[in-house]
């Protein structure tokens, strides 16, 4: 497996070997990222952050909703892996694949709802017939660092609603289950 740095794929010299907890075999390997590595992975995903940013809610949900359906297409492939590399059972690992698809689902929905507001400002005084507002804008660059134990459902509550609100999204998945994330 390669790591996915700024819209490219590239192998890394060290690797990580990931573990069937329970009976130890290993399941594959991972690339190690380096330092250096982490470096360029922060200058794309600024990069990035600019791209996402002119990205119309449209279009992310569209993404989303995209992610979601290859999600459910796939259960049973990412269900296996969940069970592989985590030791939980395939039918809790298919719940939770479910569960991924209905929050990235959730967040196509939140995509195209991040709007701004208009606010009367009359419960101060002074201030009768004017009117203030908010516009919600992306952050820019989010780093998402996901625990071990739903690898899938717990990266997809990070990076989706991450994706619906314009940002671009930075994954430090758990070493013991980096394949599900």
């Amino acid at each position: 497996m390669d790591m996915f740095l700024c819209g490219e794929w590239s192998g890394a010299k060290e690797t990580i070997e990931v573990k069937n907890p329970y009976d130890g075999s290993v399941v594959d390997t991972v690339p190690k990222a380096t330092p250096e590595d982490v470096d360029r992975a922060l200058s794309g995903l600024v990069e990035g952050a600019k791209v996402m940013r002119r990205t119309a809610a449209y279009d992310r949900s569209q993404m989303l909703r995209r992610a979601a359906q290859l999600m459910r297409d796939r259960q049973d492939e990412l269900a296996r892996t969940i069970s592989a590399e985590e030791g939980k059972i395939l039918a809790e690992a298919r719940v939770e694949v479910a569960r991924a698809a209905d929050i990235v689902d959730l967040s196509a929905d939140e995509a195209r709802r991040l709007t701004g507001e208009v606010v009367p400002l009359d419960a101060s005084p002074g201030v009768s017939g004017k009117l203030g507002f908010t516009l919600r804008v992306p952050c820019g660059v989010v780093a998402a660092i996901s625990p071990f134990n739903f690898p899938l459902h717990l990266v997809c509550h990070k990076v989706a609603p991450g994706i619906a609100g314009g940002n671009a999204v930075l994954i430090k998945p758990a070493t013991d289950t980096p394949l599900s994330a």
